[in-house]
Protein backbone atom coordinates (compact mmCIF):
# COMPACT_ATOMS: atom_id res chain seq x y z
CA UNK A 1 0.00 0.00 0.00
CA UNK A 2 1.82 3.70 -0.73
CA UNK A 3 2.56 6.30 1.34
CA UNK A 4 -0.75 8.88 1.73
CA UNK A 5 1.21 11.64 1.47
CA UNK A 6 3.22 10.11 -1.79
CA UNK A 7 -0.14 9.54 -2.81
CA UNK A 8 -1.24 13.17 -2.72
CA UNK A 9 1.61 14.70 -3.57
CA UNK A 10 1.45 12.25 -7.12
CA UNK A 11 -2.71 13.45 -7.69
CA UNK A 12 -1.99 16.76 -6.93
CA UNK A 13 1.14 17.59 -9.21
CA UNK A 14 -1.57 16.52 -12.14
CA UNK A 15 -5.31 17.62 -10.60
CA UNK A 16 -7.07 19.76 -8.22
CA UNK A 17 -9.09 17.77 -5.64
CA UNK A 18 -12.93 18.49 -4.69
CA UNK A 19 -13.99 16.73 -1.92
CA UNK A 20 -18.60 16.89 -1.49
CA UNK A 21 -20.58 15.85 1.28
CA UNK A 22 -23.63 17.32 3.24
CA UNK A 23 -21.95 17.64 6.20
CA UNK A 24 -18.79 19.02 6.06
CA UNK A 25 -15.73 18.88 8.50
CA UNK A 26 -16.10 22.23 10.46
CA UNK A 27 -19.59 23.31 12.11
CA UNK A 28 -19.75 27.05 13.01
CA UNK A 29 -21.68 28.73 15.77
CA UNK A 30 -23.30 31.67 16.54
CA UNK A 31 -20.93 33.08 19.64
CA UNK A 32 -23.17 35.52 21.92
CA UNK A 33 -20.75 38.45 20.54
CA UNK A 34 -22.71 37.79 17.07
CA UNK A 35 -19.28 36.16 15.49
CA UNK A 36 -19.49 32.69 14.33
CA UNK A 37 -17.00 30.29 15.98
CA UNK A 38 -15.52 26.78 14.83
CA UNK A 39 -15.29 23.16 16.37
CA UNK A 40 -14.90 20.04 14.03
CA UNK A 41 -17.87 18.47 12.59
CA UNK A 42 -19.45 15.20 13.84
CA UNK A 43 -20.26 12.74 11.42
CA UNK A 44 -18.71 9.06 9.98
CA UNK A 45 -17.54 10.93 6.94
CA UNK A 46 -15.89 13.68 8.49
CA UNK A 47 -14.04 11.55 10.79
CA UNK A 48 -13.17 9.06 7.83
CA UNK A 49 -11.72 12.06 6.23
CA UNK A 50 -9.57 14.11 8.73
CA UNK A 51 -6.32 12.66 8.24
CA UNK A 52 -6.67 13.02 4.27
CA UNK A 53 -7.85 16.59 5.56
CA UNK A 54 -4.34 17.00 7.52
CA UNK A 55 -2.60 15.69 4.94
CA UNK A 56 -3.42 17.60 1.25
CA UNK A 57 -4.55 21.15 0.88
CA UNK A 58 -7.82 20.48 -1.00
CA UNK A 59 -11.23 21.96 -1.69
CA UNK A 60 -14.45 20.43 0.78
CA UNK A 61 -17.68 21.93 -0.49
CA UNK A 62 -20.45 21.00 1.76
CA UNK A 63 -23.77 22.17 3.18
CA UNK A 64 -24.06 25.38 5.14
CA UNK A 65 -26.17 23.37 8.03
CA UNK A 66 -27.10 26.09 10.67
CA UNK A 67 -26.97 30.07 11.02
CA UNK A 68 -22.89 29.90 11.88
CA UNK A 69 -22.22 27.96 8.33
CA UNK A 70 -24.37 30.86 6.44
CA UNK A 71 -22.88 33.50 8.49
CA UNK A 72 -19.07 32.44 7.72
CA UNK A 73 -21.00 31.72 4.15
CA UNK A 74 -21.86 34.99 3.63
CA UNK A 75 -18.83 36.33 5.00
CA UNK A 76 -16.96 34.42 2.32
CA UNK A 77 -19.40 35.94 -0.90
CA UNK A 78 -19.86 32.38 -1.36
CA UNK A 79 -16.11 31.56 -2.18
CA UNK A 80 -13.66 29.35 -0.38
CA UNK A 81 -11.40 30.34 2.96
CA UNK A 82 -9.35 27.95 4.84
CA UNK A 83 -10.29 25.76 7.51
CA UNK A 84 -9.79 27.59 10.80
CA UNK A 85 -9.47 24.03 12.47
CA UNK A 86 -5.49 23.06 13.54
CA UNK A 87 -3.97 20.89 11.20
CA UNK A 88 -6.22 21.33 8.47
CA UNK A 89 -4.73 22.19 4.93
CA UNK A 90 -8.18 22.26 3.20
CA UNK A 91 -10.16 25.34 2.17
CA UNK A 92 -14.29 25.12 2.71
CA UNK A 93 -17.16 25.78 0.41
CA UNK A 94 -20.54 25.97 1.65
CA UNK A 95 -23.66 25.33 -0.43
CA UNK A 96 -26.32 27.83 0.68
CA UNK A 97 -29.94 26.20 0.30
CA UNK A 98 -33.12 28.39 1.57
CA UNK A 99 -34.38 26.56 4.52
CA UNK A 100 -37.99 25.30 2.94
CA UNK A 101 -35.90 23.68 0.69
CA UNK A 102 -33.34 21.88 2.38
CA UNK A 103 -36.23 20.26 4.65
CA UNK A 104 -37.73 18.76 1.60
CA UNK A 105 -34.08 17.16 0.40
CA UNK A 106 -33.21 16.12 3.88
CA UNK A 107 -36.09 16.04 6.08
CA UNK A 108 -38.31 14.04 3.29
CA UNK A 109 -36.39 12.81 0.48
CA UNK A 110 -32.95 11.71 1.47
CA UNK A 111 -33.98 10.11 5.11
CA UNK A 112 -37.36 9.28 5.28
CA UNK A 113 -36.77 7.90 1.35
CA UNK A 114 -32.88 7.12 0.48
CA UNK A 115 -31.77 5.80 3.94
CA UNK A 116 -34.87 3.84 4.64
CA UNK A 117 -35.25 2.25 1.13
CA UNK A 118 -31.32 1.41 1.06
CA UNK A 119 -31.68 -0.44 4.25
CA UNK A 120 -34.63 -2.46 3.40
CA UNK A 121 -36.99 -0.72 5.69
CA UNK A 122 -39.37 0.76 3.56
CA UNK A 123 -42.44 -0.46 5.63
CA UNK A 124 -44.68 0.74 8.03
CA UNK A 125 -44.84 2.23 10.60
CA UNK A 126 -41.39 3.40 9.37
CA UNK A 127 -42.11 4.53 6.19
CA UNK A 128 -45.45 5.91 4.89
CA UNK A 129 -46.55 5.91 1.11
CA UNK A 130 -44.61 7.59 -1.41
CA UNK A 131 -47.34 10.47 -2.01
CA UNK A 132 -47.27 14.37 -3.56
CA UNK A 133 -44.57 15.05 -0.42
CA UNK A 134 -42.11 12.57 -2.32
CA UNK A 135 -42.54 13.88 -5.47
CA UNK A 136 -42.28 17.55 -4.43
CA UNK A 137 -39.30 16.53 -2.23
CA UNK A 138 -37.46 15.26 -5.07
CA UNK A 139 -38.58 18.27 -7.92
CA UNK A 140 -37.81 21.13 -4.87
CA UNK A 141 -35.74 19.39 -2.61
CA UNK A 142 -33.16 16.84 -3.54
CA UNK A 143 -32.93 18.28 -7.12
CA UNK A 144 -32.22 21.91 -6.24
CA UNK A 145 -29.73 21.22 -3.90
CA UNK A 146 -27.50 18.55 -5.52
CA UNK A 147 -27.74 21.39 -8.30
CA UNK A 148 -26.31 23.55 -5.92
CA UNK A 149 -23.18 20.94 -4.91
CA UNK A 150 -22.57 20.74 -8.32
CA UNK A 151 -22.37 24.59 -9.29
CA UNK A 152 -19.84 25.35 -6.32
CA UNK A 153 -18.20 22.16 -7.21
CA UNK A 154 -18.38 23.97 -10.81
CA UNK A 155 -16.80 26.96 -9.62
CA UNK A 156 -13.77 25.96 -8.16
CA UNK A 157 -12.86 23.59 -10.60
CA UNK A 158 -12.72 26.47 -12.94
CA UNK A 159 -10.80 28.76 -10.58
CA UNK A 160 -8.39 25.76 -9.86
CA UNK A 161 -5.31 25.88 -12.46
CA UNK A 162 -5.66 22.33 -12.71
CA UNK A 163 -8.39 19.86 -14.00
CA UNK A 164 -10.07 18.63 -10.99
CA UNK A 165 -10.75 15.10 -9.49
CA UNK A 166 -14.59 14.84 -7.51
CA UNK A 167 -15.50 13.22 -4.86
CA UNK A 168 -18.63 13.03 -3.22
CA UNK A 169 -20.25 11.07 -0.95
CA UNK A 170 -23.49 9.25 0.10
CA UNK A 171 -27.03 9.47 -0.53
CA UNK A 172 -27.14 12.94 -0.01
CA UNK A 173 -25.76 13.55 -3.89
CA UNK A 174 -26.64 10.73 -6.04
CA UNK A 175 -26.74 13.46 -8.66
CA UNK A 176 -23.46 15.37 -8.12
CA UNK A 177 -21.50 13.19 -10.71
CA UNK A 178 -24.02 13.41 -13.60
CA UNK A 179 -24.08 17.41 -13.15
CA UNK A 180 -20.53 17.71 -13.01
CA UNK A 181 -19.90 15.82 -15.78
CA UNK A 182 -22.17 17.62 -17.80
CA UNK A 183 -20.27 21.19 -17.07
CA UNK A 184 -16.64 19.29 -16.93
CA UNK A 185 -16.42 16.26 -18.89
CA UNK A 186 -12.53 15.76 -17.99
CA UNK A 187 -13.07 15.55 -14.59
CA UNK A 188 -12.27 12.49 -12.82
CA UNK A 189 -15.06 11.77 -10.66
CA UNK A 190 -15.49 9.39 -7.61
CA UNK A 191 -18.96 8.60 -5.33
CA UNK A 192 -18.35 6.70 -2.60
CA UNK A 193 -21.71 5.23 -1.44
CA UNK A 194 -21.63 5.03 2.86
CA UNK A 195 -25.21 2.64 2.99
CA UNK A 196 -26.12 -0.51 1.66
CA UNK A 197 -27.30 -0.82 -2.37
CA UNK A 198 -30.22 -2.89 -2.25
CA UNK A 199 -31.16 -5.57 -4.58
CA UNK A 200 -32.34 -4.08 -7.50
CA UNK A 201 -36.18 -5.18 -7.26
CA UNK A 202 -36.54 -3.30 -4.18
CA UNK A 203 -35.43 -0.37 -6.00
CA UNK A 204 -38.44 -0.92 -7.86
CA UNK A 205 -40.82 0.22 -4.21
CA UNK A 206 -39.92 4.04 -5.11
CA UNK A 207 -41.26 5.78 -8.44
CA UNK A 208 -38.81 4.91 -11.23
CA UNK A 209 -37.86 8.09 -12.57
CA UNK A 210 -36.31 8.60 -9.36
CA UNK A 211 -34.27 5.48 -9.26
CA UNK A 212 -33.51 6.04 -12.88
CA UNK A 213 -32.12 8.85 -12.68
CA UNK A 214 -29.96 8.06 -9.57
CA UNK A 215 -28.39 5.09 -11.26
CA UNK A 216 -27.87 7.23 -14.26
CA UNK A 217 -26.07 9.77 -12.69
CA UNK A 218 -23.73 7.53 -10.76
CA UNK A 219 -23.00 5.47 -13.77
CA UNK A 220 -21.74 8.82 -15.09
CA UNK A 221 -18.82 8.87 -12.46
CA UNK A 222 -15.25 6.90 -13.75
CA UNK A 223 -15.74 5.29 -9.91
CA UNK A 224 -18.60 4.06 -7.66
CA UNK A 225 -17.12 2.55 -4.54
CA UNK A 226 -19.40 0.61 -2.06
CA UNK A 227 -18.80 -1.10 1.52
CA UNK A 228 -19.05 -4.48 0.41
CA UNK A 229 -18.79 -6.45 -2.97
CA UNK A 230 -22.75 -7.64 -2.34
CA UNK A 231 -23.86 -4.22 -2.35
CA UNK A 232 -21.58 -3.41 -5.31
CA UNK A 233 -22.76 -6.72 -7.08
CA UNK A 234 -26.66 -5.26 -6.62
CA UNK A 235 -25.50 -1.31 -8.02
CA UNK A 236 -24.98 -3.39 -11.18
CA UNK A 237 -27.87 -5.59 -11.16
CA UNK A 238 -29.54 -1.78 -11.05
CA UNK A 239 -27.73 -0.25 -13.38
CA UNK A 240 -28.46 -2.95 -15.59
CA UNK A 241 -32.49 -2.85 -14.79
CA UNK A 242 -32.24 0.79 -14.63
CA UNK A 243 -29.98 2.53 -17.11
CA UNK A 244 -31.08 2.19 -20.71
CA UNK A 245 -28.15 1.91 -23.03
CA UNK A 246 -25.67 0.48 -20.49
CA UNK A 247 -24.15 -2.58 -20.49
CA UNK A 248 -22.57 -4.41 -17.57
CA UNK A 249 -19.35 -6.82 -17.18
CA UNK A 250 -19.73 -8.22 -14.07
CA UNK A 251 -15.71 -9.93 -14.51
CA UNK A 252 -14.58 -6.58 -13.92
CA UNK A 253 -17.30 -4.61 -12.49
CA UNK A 254 -17.31 -2.47 -15.07
CA UNK A 255 -20.49 -0.44 -17.28
CA UNK A 256 -19.80 0.75 -20.87
CA UNK A 257 -22.24 3.73 -21.69
CA UNK A 258 -21.95 5.76 -24.85
CA UNK A 259 -18.21 7.24 -24.45
CA UNK A 260 -18.53 6.88 -20.17
CA UNK A 261 -16.44 3.41 -18.41
CA UNK A 262 -17.38 3.69 -14.46
CA UNK A 263 -15.87 0.97 -12.48
CA UNK A 264 -17.71 -0.59 -9.77
CA UNK A 265 -15.54 -0.94 -6.61
CA UNK A 266 -15.50 -2.21 -3.21
CA UNK A 267 -13.84 0.00 -0.05
CA UNK A 268 -14.46 -1.00 3.22
CA UNK A 269 -14.17 1.98 5.57
CA UNK A 270 -12.29 1.60 8.81
CA UNK A 271 -10.57 3.79 11.77
CA UNK A 272 -8.32 5.64 12.87
CA UNK A 273 -6.69 2.93 15.02
CA UNK A 274 -4.21 5.30 16.69
CA UNK A 275 -6.53 8.05 17.45
CA UNK A 276 -9.26 5.80 18.72
CA UNK A 277 -6.54 4.39 21.35
CA UNK A 278 -5.27 7.95 21.82
CA UNK A 279 -8.94 8.90 22.92
CA UNK A 280 -8.91 5.47 25.43
CA UNK A 281 -5.94 6.41 27.16
CA UNK A 282 -7.22 9.80 27.81
CA UNK A 283 -7.90 11.37 31.28
CA UNK A 284 -11.44 11.99 30.77
CA UNK A 285 -11.83 8.26 29.08
CA UNK A 286 -9.45 7.10 32.51
CA UNK A 287 -12.59 9.26 34.65
CA UNK A 288 -14.98 7.57 32.54
CA UNK A 289 -13.87 3.91 33.05
CA UNK A 290 -13.43 4.72 36.80
CA UNK A 291 -17.06 5.73 37.36
CA UNK A 292 -18.26 2.68 34.58
CA UNK A 293 -15.95 -0.16 36.82
CA UNK A 294 -18.27 1.67 40.03
CA UNK A 295 -21.15 0.34 38.17
CA UNK A 296 -19.77 -3.25 36.65
CA UNK A 297 -19.69 -5.11 39.64
CA UNK A 298 -20.71 -8.67 37.87
CA UNK A 299 -19.26 -11.44 36.90
CA UNK A 300 -19.69 -10.10 32.76
CA UNK A 301 -20.45 -7.16 31.07
CA UNK A 302 -22.27 -6.81 27.96
CA UNK A 303 -21.93 -3.52 26.22
CA UNK A 304 -23.69 -1.75 23.03
CA UNK A 305 -22.73 1.27 21.59
CA UNK A 306 -25.12 2.58 18.41
CA UNK A 307 -27.25 5.71 17.37
CA UNK A 308 -30.70 5.00 18.06
CA UNK A 309 -32.20 4.04 14.91
CA UNK A 310 -34.01 1.29 13.68
CA UNK A 311 -31.41 -0.80 11.23
CA UNK A 312 -29.29 -0.97 14.66
CA UNK A 313 -31.87 -3.86 15.95
CA UNK A 314 -31.47 -2.12 19.95
CA UNK A 315 -34.98 -3.73 20.97
CA UNK A 316 -34.24 -7.07 19.59
CA UNK A 317 -30.95 -6.91 21.23
CA UNK A 318 -32.32 -6.37 24.52
CA UNK A 319 -34.94 -8.90 23.90
CA UNK A 320 -32.25 -11.27 23.59
CA UNK A 321 -30.38 -10.58 26.69
CA UNK A 322 -34.52 -10.39 28.55
CA UNK A 323 -34.54 -13.82 27.36
CA UNK A 324 -31.15 -14.61 28.60
CA UNK A 325 -32.13 -13.65 32.17
CA UNK A 326 -35.52 -16.17 31.63
CA UNK A 327 -33.50 -18.77 30.27
CA UNK A 328 -30.35 -18.61 32.93
CA UNK A 329 -31.43 -17.68 36.18
CA UNK A 330 -28.36 -17.68 37.87
CA UNK A 331 -27.08 -15.26 35.61
CA UNK A 332 -29.62 -12.30 36.76
CA UNK A 333 -27.21 -10.42 39.45
CA UNK A 334 -23.60 -11.45 37.81
CA UNK A 335 -24.23 -10.53 33.60
CA UNK A 336 -25.13 -6.71 33.35
CA UNK A 337 -25.39 -4.84 30.02
CA UNK A 338 -24.00 -1.00 29.77
CA UNK A 339 -25.56 0.30 26.19
CA UNK A 340 -24.43 3.97 25.06
CA UNK A 341 -27.10 5.05 22.70
CA UNK A 342 -27.32 8.28 20.85
CA UNK A 343 -30.41 10.03 19.93
CA UNK A 344 -30.85 10.36 16.16
CA UNK A 345 -32.64 12.51 13.87
CA UNK A 346 -34.86 12.83 16.44
CA UNK A 347 -36.98 15.52 14.65
CA UNK A 348 -38.52 12.93 12.23
CA UNK A 349 -41.40 10.62 14.05
CA UNK A 350 -39.97 7.46 12.90
CA UNK A 351 -36.96 7.77 15.13
CA UNK A 352 -39.03 9.29 17.58
CA UNK A 353 -40.98 6.02 18.33
CA UNK A 354 -37.97 4.05 18.35
CA UNK A 355 -36.79 5.75 20.93
CA UNK A 356 -39.79 5.41 23.02
CA UNK A 357 -40.10 1.96 22.44
CA UNK A 358 -36.19 1.24 23.69
CA UNK A 359 -37.05 3.11 26.82
CA UNK A 360 -40.08 1.33 27.57
CA UNK A 361 -38.10 -2.20 27.27
CA UNK A 362 -35.27 -1.06 29.39
CA UNK A 363 -37.35 -0.21 32.33
CA UNK A 364 -39.43 -3.20 31.32
CA UNK A 365 -36.70 -5.26 31.90
CA UNK A 366 -35.30 -3.64 34.71
CA UNK A 367 -38.73 -3.66 36.64
CA UNK A 368 -38.90 -7.39 36.07
CA UNK A 369 -35.65 -8.31 36.91
CA UNK A 370 -33.73 -5.90 38.85
CA UNK A 371 -33.61 -4.74 42.56
CA UNK A 372 -31.96 -2.72 45.11
CA UNK A 373 -28.41 -4.05 44.75
CA UNK A 374 -28.68 -4.39 40.96
CA UNK A 375 -29.90 -3.15 37.45
CA UNK A 376 -29.58 -5.25 34.55
CA UNK A 377 -29.44 -2.53 32.08
CA UNK A 378 -27.75 1.11 32.22
CA UNK A 379 -28.45 3.11 29.25
CA UNK A 380 -26.69 5.74 28.45
CA UNK A 381 -28.70 8.09 25.89
CA UNK A 382 -26.65 10.97 25.32
CA UNK A 383 -23.69 11.55 22.25
CA UNK A 384 -20.80 11.01 24.86
CA UNK A 385 -18.05 9.28 22.24
CA UNK A 386 -15.32 9.38 25.04
CA UNK A 387 -17.84 7.54 27.56
CA UNK A 388 -18.44 5.03 24.98
CA UNK A 389 -14.82 4.16 24.59
CA UNK A 390 -14.34 3.68 27.77
CA UNK A 391 -17.55 0.79 27.72
CA UNK A 392 -15.49 -0.41 24.69
CA UNK A 393 -12.39 -1.05 27.43
CA UNK A 394 -14.53 -3.12 29.33
CA UNK A 395 -16.97 -5.56 27.47
CA UNK A 396 -16.47 -9.05 27.55
CA UNK A 397 -19.28 -9.29 24.89
CA UNK A 398 -19.58 -6.63 22.45
CA UNK A 399 -23.04 -6.86 20.85
CA UNK A 400 -23.27 -5.70 17.17
CA UNK A 401 -26.35 -7.33 15.78
CA UNK A 402 -27.95 -4.66 13.46
CA UNK A 403 -29.75 -5.37 10.60
CA UNK A 404 -28.51 -4.45 7.28
CA UNK A 405 -25.97 -1.86 7.71
CA UNK A 406 -23.14 -0.22 4.92
CA UNK A 407 -20.26 -0.55 8.20
CA UNK A 408 -20.50 -0.42 11.35
CA UNK A 409 -17.40 1.12 12.93
CA UNK A 410 -17.99 0.17 16.26
CA UNK A 411 -17.38 -3.29 15.80
CA UNK A 412 -14.03 -2.29 14.60
CA UNK A 413 -13.09 -0.04 17.48
CA UNK A 414 -13.78 -1.93 20.33
CA UNK A 415 -11.27 -4.85 19.34
CA UNK A 416 -8.46 -2.31 19.38
CA UNK A 417 -9.37 -0.97 22.69
CA UNK A 418 -10.62 -3.83 24.66
CA UNK A 419 -8.84 -4.90 27.82
CA UNK A 420 -10.73 -8.02 28.39
CA UNK A 421 -10.08 -10.29 25.49
CA UNK A 422 -13.77 -9.37 24.69
CA UNK A 423 -15.98 -11.31 22.33
CA UNK A 424 -18.01 -10.01 19.32
CA UNK A 425 -21.17 -10.84 18.63
CA UNK A 426 -21.61 -9.60 15.35
CA UNK A 427 -24.65 -9.96 12.65
CA UNK A 428 -23.73 -11.37 9.50
CA UNK A 429 -25.77 -8.86 7.34
CA UNK A 430 -23.08 -5.81 9.39
CA UNK A 431 -21.15 -4.10 6.45
CA UNK A 432 -17.89 -4.91 8.65
CA UNK A 433 -18.75 -8.91 8.84
CA UNK A 434 -16.50 -10.25 5.60
CA UNK A 435 -13.27 -8.50 7.49
CA UNK A 436 -14.06 -9.79 10.99
CA UNK A 437 -15.38 -13.30 10.84
CA UNK A 438 -12.48 -15.36 11.42
CA UNK A 439 -12.86 -13.49 15.35
CA UNK A 440 -16.66 -12.94 15.45
CA UNK A 441 -19.17 -15.00 16.89
CA UNK A 442 -22.21 -14.36 14.20
CA UNK A 443 -25.64 -14.13 14.59
CA UNK A 444 -28.76 -13.37 12.15
CA UNK A 445 -29.98 -10.19 13.49
CA UNK A 446 -34.07 -11.53 13.56
CA UNK A 447 -33.40 -14.10 15.32
CA UNK A 448 -33.76 -13.41 19.18
CA UNK A 449 -33.62 -16.49 20.24
CA UNK A 450 -29.63 -17.35 18.35
CA UNK A 451 -28.40 -14.14 19.54
CA UNK A 452 -29.35 -15.79 23.46
CA UNK A 453 -27.62 -18.22 22.34
CA UNK A 454 -24.44 -15.87 21.02
CA UNK A 455 -24.51 -13.94 23.98
CA UNK A 456 -24.38 -17.22 26.68
CA UNK A 457 -21.82 -18.75 24.37
CA UNK A 458 -19.79 -15.56 24.31
CA UNK A 459 -19.89 -15.60 28.49
CA UNK A 460 -19.16 -19.04 28.84
CA UNK A 461 -16.22 -19.00 26.24
CA UNK A 462 -13.32 -20.86 27.33
CA UNK A 463 -10.14 -17.86 28.27
CA UNK A 464 -7.77 -19.03 24.99
CA UNK A 465 -10.59 -19.40 22.69
CA UNK A 466 -11.43 -15.72 23.99
CA UNK A 467 -7.80 -14.22 23.45
CA UNK A 468 -7.68 -16.06 20.15
CA UNK A 469 -10.87 -14.31 18.53
CA UNK A 470 -9.67 -10.77 20.42
CA UNK A 471 -6.40 -10.83 18.80
CA UNK A 472 -7.75 -11.90 15.41
CA UNK A 473 -10.15 -8.83 15.54
CA UNK A 474 -7.33 -6.75 16.42
CA UNK A 475 -5.22 -8.11 13.52
CA UNK A 476 -8.00 -7.44 11.41
CA UNK A 477 -8.70 -3.97 11.92
CA UNK A 478 -5.03 -2.89 12.21
CA UNK A 479 -4.18 -4.42 8.68
CA UNK A 480 -7.10 -2.77 7.01
CA UNK A 481 -6.95 0.99 9.29
CA UNK A 482 -8.57 4.33 7.79
CA UNK A 483 -5.36 5.15 5.95
CA UNK A 484 -5.50 1.87 3.69
CA UNK A 485 -9.16 2.91 3.08
CA UNK A 486 -8.05 6.22 1.54
CA UNK A 487 -4.93 5.14 -0.05
CA UNK A 488 -6.91 2.37 -1.55
CA UNK A 489 -9.53 4.83 -3.50
CA UNK A 490 -6.48 7.12 -4.32
CA UNK A 491 -4.59 4.91 -5.74
CA UNK A 492 -7.28 3.51 -8.28
CA UNK A 493 -7.90 7.55 -9.03
CA UNK A 494 -4.19 7.89 -9.93
CA UNK A 495 -4.39 4.99 -12.00
CA UNK A 496 -6.68 7.01 -13.76
CA UNK A 497 -4.41 9.71 -14.68
CA UNK A 498 -2.54 7.44 -17.60
CA UNK A 499 -6.44 6.69 -18.23
CA UNK A 500 -8.17 3.14 -17.71
CA UNK A 501 -5.92 -0.15 -18.24
CA UNK A 502 -7.36 -3.83 -18.02
CA UNK A 503 -5.50 -4.31 -14.73
CA UNK A 504 -7.31 -1.07 -13.14
CA UNK A 505 -10.55 -2.71 -14.28
CA UNK A 506 -10.32 -5.91 -11.93
CA UNK A 507 -11.44 -5.67 -8.37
Amino acid sequence: MADLDLLCQKLLRERSLILASNRGPVEHYVAPDGRAEARRGSGGIVTALNSLAQTAPFTWVASAMGEGDRLVANSARNSSYKSPLPGHKIDLRYVVTPRRVYHKYYNILCNPLLWFLQHYMWNPPYNPNVDASVHDAWQGGYIPVNQGFAQEIVAQARANELPPVVISHDYHLYLVPELVRREIPDAIIQHFVHIPWPAARYWQLIPSYITRRICSSLASADIVGFQTSQDRDSFLDSVETFVPGATVDRDRHVIHREDITSEARVYPLSINVPEVQRIASSPRALEHEENLLALRGSTSTIVRIDRAEPNKNVVRGFRAYELLLNRYPDLQGKVNFLAFLVPSRTHIRQYQRYMEEIGQLVNQINGKYGSDDWQPITAYMENNYTQAIAGMKLYDVLLVNTLIEGMNLVAKEGPVVNTRDGVLVLSETSGAYDQLAEGAVPVSPTDVEGTMEALYAAITMPADERKRRAAALSDAVNRQDINHWICRQLEDVCSLLQGPTEENTVD
